[in-house]
């Protein structure tokens, strides 16, 4: 009678074990799918939202399911397992694949049929080893209580996992891999604890046998595979790509022209960022009577650098870049070197990888110039360096007779957007001036100049003194003319006028601004 007891204990904690274990997976699929989606979809908050929800939806299904499972339940979850294990581990592979081969929409349609697939099984998995523990002798109300905690303190395990060591070490492909094999990995041990209960037992490990090998396969050469789909997605060949805490970062090259993508997104081309960075240092710097000390908020690429250090009166500068790896990139890249210059060398330069808004927060510096290099407005991190709370921090630390300069998207494929972030500036209580140029891998571009005091006259004073490859005096006060279709008074098909509202941390305007003028380029 102990033994019997006994070997029911044991039992009942290889399922509680088990459910930890598979739960941990679940939420890694889960938040894994949602990581992918903002990559390849973008709007993070939308493709998390749909992913999480789509899952939770499933596991839903799935549990309505499982009261259709009354015979078998180990044999049960084991198949379940092998099935997460070969859906889940082969998603993000084929998710590229399908991004790089087939027609646009119908790589969401993949990813969400995946996510709900996937959430249906996991679904699966509590209800029949509640039922099992039952079986074996627990009460159904310890039975689920003890796989519940199991199953949520698993879940607290599995993001953190995924947060801090997964997605920033092994990538999005290989990270499915791993955790498939996890759960082929618990569905081969229960399979073996269980085995006097198993009919067939050897063709069934067999099979767990040969899901593990081609899911092992998978972590060795699925990234590399996964990485020639990703090829298709880009003009040029890719020379670099890495996955960082942050984000990815790919740079391609093609006849001499090197183009660095963050997330996806051109950041630059050779054969044309001096225009953009130019403009984006030279009218500041020559509307500041003193331009000691710059503030550069991004520009962990280098290129703003190299245009400051043409001004022997620029004597201090504070770039601050999130992601250290952006940094060491241009630090080490020979390409993107030979562009910059090596302008990290320089020992004026300090660079501090903070979160811009924490920095500017925290920081008691007063600044000549300061100049906001961000990519666009596309998530909900960057809208946060676009706000009127931002913008009211920058104005705080700008002394008098400063310069701020903000790169500000298109005005002519995102007018409202680009207009939205002027009239935010100046909600902040600056007064503001607006350029845009053509930069040819990118189109039309804007700018915003900021200042606490009218800029009225400070254009035409601008004396550009350093050499330049586009920028000239001649063409300066030009650049702040718009034509009638791209300017600020944006009316719809009815004649109604556009009202524009300060971009805030309360109310992010800007993200469906940029996300309906961009969705059709």
């Amino acid at each position: 009678m102990k033994n019997l007891t006994d070997l029911g204990t044991n039992q009942s904690k290889a399922i509680y074990w088990a459910s930890g274990i598979v739960s941990i997976c679940g939420i890694i699929f889960e938040v894994l799918f949602g990581a992918a989606g903002s990559y390849i979809l973008g709007d993070g908050v939308k493709q998390y939202t749909l992913t999480i929800s789509l899952f939770l939806t499933g596991m839903g299904i799935g549990a309505s399911i499982s009261e259709h499972v009354t015979k078998n339940l180990i044999l049960s979850f084991i198949w379940i397992e092998y099935v997460i294990g070969l859906i889940g581990g082969f998603s993000i592979f084929l998710f590229f694949g399908v991004t790089a081969f087939l027609p646009e929409g119908t790589d969401s349609i993949f990813l969400y049929s995946i996510t709900l697939l996937v959430g249906g099984l996991t679904g699966l998995e509590l209800p029949i080893l509640i039922r099992k523990a039952n079986e074996i002798g627990v009460t159904l109300r310890k039975s689920t209580a003890r796989v519940l905690f199991s199953d949520y303190a698993g879940g607290l395990i599995g993001g953190l996992l995924f947060v801090f060591w997964l997605r920033p070490e092994f990538g999005l492909v290989k990270t499915a891999f791993i955790v498939a094999l996890v759960n082929v990995a618990v569905a081969i041990w229960i399979l073996y604890y269980f085995k006097k209960e198993i009919a067939h037992f050897r063709l069934h490990l067999i099979a767990g046998g040969m899901f593990f090998l081609t899911l092992l396969s998978g972590v060795f050469w699925g990234d590399e595979v996964a990485f020639t789909f990703e090829q298709r997605l880009y003009r040029d060949p890719i020379i670099h790509h890495e996955q960082t805490e942050y984000q990815q970062i790919i740079l391609t090259k093609e006849q001499g022209d090197v183009r660095l993508f963050l997330d996806g997104q051109l950041q630059m081309s050779s054969s044309d960022e001096y225009r953009y960075h130019e403009m984006l240092v030279h009218p500041s710097i020559g509307s500041t009577e003193t331009p000691n000390h710059v503030l550069v908020l991004g520009g962990g690429d280098g290129f703003a650098l190299r245009e400051l250090w043409k001004y022997d009166e620029v004597k201090q500068v504070d770039l601050v870049d999130l992601d250290p790896a952006v940094v060491d990139l241009a630090k080490t890249n020979y390409d993107i070197v030979q562009l910059n210059e090596q302008s990290f060398l320089d020992p004026r330069v300090t660079v501090h990888h903070q979160d811009a808004f924490r920095f500017i927060e925290n920081s008691d510096e007063l600044y000549d110039v300061v100049l906001v290099d961000f990519p666009d407005p596309n998530n909900e991190s960057l809208n946060k360096l676009y706000t009127l709370q931002f913008y009211q921090l920058l104005r705080n630390h700008l002394r008098p007779g400063g310069t701020i300069m903000i790169q500000a998207t298109s005005p002519t494929f995102a007018p409202k957007v680009y207009w939205t972030i002027d009239y935010t500036v100046r909600q902040a209580g600056l007064h503001t001036e607006n350029f845009h140029i053509d930069v040819p891998s990118f189109g039309n571009w804007g700018f915003i100049m900021a200042k606490r005091e009218a800029i009225s006259g400070d254009i035409e004073n601008v004396d550009l003194t350093v050499e330049t490859k586009f920028l000239t005096q001649e063409l300066l006060p030009g650049l702040t003319f718009f034509g009638k279709d791209i300017d600020q008074d944006i009316t719809d098909d009815n004649g109604k006028t556009f009202e524009y509202q300060a971009n805030t941390l309360m109310h992010p305007i800007l993200l469906q601004l940029y996300d309906e003028a961009w969705k059709n380029y």
